[in-house]
């Protein structure tokens, strides 16, 4: 069994492919434009510049690190080129958010500081896992975002942005309890065997396809709802 539904056949630059985990960064991507078009888009280059850092720190250096701590994902990639994927990534998503706060509000070097400590400390286990969790998922991939995306627009933290950020978090934690019980049986279950009996005596058999079906097919929604949504507040903007 592949270890996740988008994950291409072993070798070469599929496993680059894999390593983005395209669906879930498209999906955390999309808490960008929540944050960032729920309020009065100030700067479309701000906008994108912010897209651009999340793209480097969550869709490239956190998956890189996240590939160092066991091959998750089953990948052949050499273990020197995910440490320099991790460093150079985050290292120009930093690059960014600094430039950005020096040309906007140095208060935003606050974001860049969070979001790399959070970066490494999550996709690290660093302090013993401590922020490895599901709260600091939530946090860290979902509602940061979008405060940040907010923030680098108007200087400020608004009551929408904190409501939006509310969703993010929400929105994620139901995607990391979804996922785990996935990752569990894609990439820690061997073999699964029984069967459930109905009220009408009839009985279903269970094996690994049950276990991740609905899980997994409400991941897939979820993601193709939450991109919809940042893309429809961006177009609502222009």
């Amino acid at each position: 069994m592949k270890p996740a539904f988008y994950a291409l056949r072993p070798g070469g630059w599929r496993d680059y492919v894999t390593l983005l985990h395209v669906p879930y960064t498209l999906w955390h991507l999309s808490y960008v434009p929540l944050g960032a078009c729920l309020v009065a888009v100030a700067s479309w280059s701000r906008f994108g510049l912010t897209l651009a850092a999340f793209a480097l720190a969550l869709g490239v250096a956190a998956h890189a690190l996240d590939e160092l701590r066991g091959r998750p994902l089953g990948t052949e990639i050499p273990k020197g080129v995910l440490v320099a994927l991790a460093a150079g990534s985050l290292a120009g998503a930093c690059a960014i958010g600094i430039a950005v706060a020096f040309d906007f509000s140095l208060w935003l070097l606050a974001y860049v500081a969070a979001g790399a400590f959070l970066v490494l400390a999550y996709n690290l286990e660093l302090a013993g896992g401590l922020v490895h969790s599901d709260f600091w998922f939530g946090l860290g991939w979902g509602a940061f975002p979008v405060l940040t995306a907010a923030f680098a627009q108007t200087g400020t933290t608004q009551p929408e942005a904190l409501l939006a950020a509310a969703a993010a978090f929400l929105l994620s934690l139901a995607q990391r309890r979804l996922s785990s019980q996935v990752r569990h049986v894609r990439r820690g279950v061997v073999r699964v065997t029984g069967e459930a009996e109905l009220v009408d005596g009839t009985r279903e058999p269970i094996d690994a396809a049950a276990l991740i079906g609905a899980p997994e097919w409400a991941l897939r929604a979820l993601t193709a709802a939450t991109v919809a949504l940042g893309t429809a507040l961006v177009v609502a903007r222009l």
